[in-house]
């Protein structure tokens, strides 16, 4: 919902740069709870988690106490008919910093129109499974896809484990986990390359391999930090057209959702079989969706959200699937 929110309130040319920050927070935000981890560890008679996990309420009230006091995005307002066109076209004023909100106050309200016709509900995932709308389900299920086989879920979730693995003791694996929170296929393939040299199926690693392998996942988590972190969820929230945004936004949160799970429940056994594999066979799907967003997905910066639909019928591989639709959105 946040970067969707985001995505409708910032300025196109800003747009990237506040989701940029949503998944900077996000970084702050894991860095924070792996300093609390690291320091509540050591609290006798088992307190410690405890103290942890209550500590998680904090952020939680004040993201629910700050969302009472966001405002209504134009799009929302028009859509639920809650205030008339000189009253968006004020807020759009307010939000853009300037007069001329015209056009693009046109591009809401036919989008809106375009967004009525199609009722919420099943008639939206009906809809999105039409033809012209085949290059947003695409990206909606392996945009998410690829961000959890990117293996971030792996480092954040077994940071600790997979530092004990490579000779690091209990504290030091935690206080490790702080480095991935600071923030991706070389850093998989040295750190795979490494284990597999001189850890080996039951050896040992030197202090110095073990710190190669702990530089080298705060390289790959800064990476992910400035692409699939980010990108991961910028992209789905802005390439949906009004008339189906519900039910797209909703695909991308639920393959995303269903492959973390999927990720954390598998990793283990992974890794007891693969050994240092596993990370070739993350950087291997790095390869591959790297090659997909090359070559599949279209640059949308700097367009307005009514209009991105013109970028479908201006791709070279997605103009000839999207051909025969009607036209989406503003891109009329």
């Amino acid at each position: 919902a946040v970067p969707l929110y985001l995505s409708e309130m910032a300025p196109p040319q800003y747009r990237g740069a506040f989701n940029n920050s949503f998944q900077f927070s996000i970084g702050l935000g894991a860095l924070s709870a792996s300093l609390i981890n690291y320091g509540t560890e050591k609290i006798k008679g088992g307190w410690g988690w405890r103290v942890s996990l209550a500590l998680a309420a904090v952020p939680a009230a004040l993201l629910t106490l700050g969302a009472l006091f966001l405002p209504e995005t134009p799009n929302s307002l028009i859509q639920q008919g809650k205030a008339d066109r000189r009253n968006v076209a004020n807020l759009l004023q307010r939000i853009r910093g300037c007069e001329d909100v015209g056009a693009e106050l046109d591009d809401l309200i036919a989008a809106s129109d375009a967004a009525a016709k199609i009722p919420p509900g099943r008639r939206q995932f009906e809809a999105i499974a039409r033809r012209e709308y085949r290059p947003q389900l695409v990206m909606a299920v392996l945009i998410p896809f690829f961000q959890q086989v990117t293996g971030i879920n792996v480092i954040a979730f077994y940071a600790p484990i997979l530092f004990r693995t490579v000779g690091l003791a209990e504290g030091a694996s935690l206080l490790s986990a702080v480095v991935t929170g600071i923030q991706m296929f070389a850093a998989q393939v040295i750190v795979g390359g490494v284990i597999a040299a001189k850890l080996g199926d039951e050896g040992g690693m030197s202090e110095g391999y073990a710190y190669l392998v702990l530089v080298m996942i705060g390289v790959y988590v800064a990476g992910f930090g400035w692409s699939w972190g980010p990108l991961g969820w910028l992209v789905p929230s802005e390439i949906f057209p009004l008339e189906v945004r519900t039910a797209g936004q909703s695909i991308t949160v639920a393959v995303s959702f269903l492959f973390t799970c999927v990720v954390a429940q598998t990793f283990l056994a992974m890794l007891c079989r693969l050994k240092a594999g596993i990370f070739f066979f993350f950087g291997g799907w790095l390869l591959v969706m790297t090659a997909f967003v090359y070559l599949l997905l279209p640059e949308t910066k700097n367009l307005p959200i009514e209009q991105i639909g013109l970028v479908w019928r201006e791709h070279w591989f997605w103009k000839r699937i999207v051909a025969g639709g009607d036209p989406v959105g503003g891109a009329k």
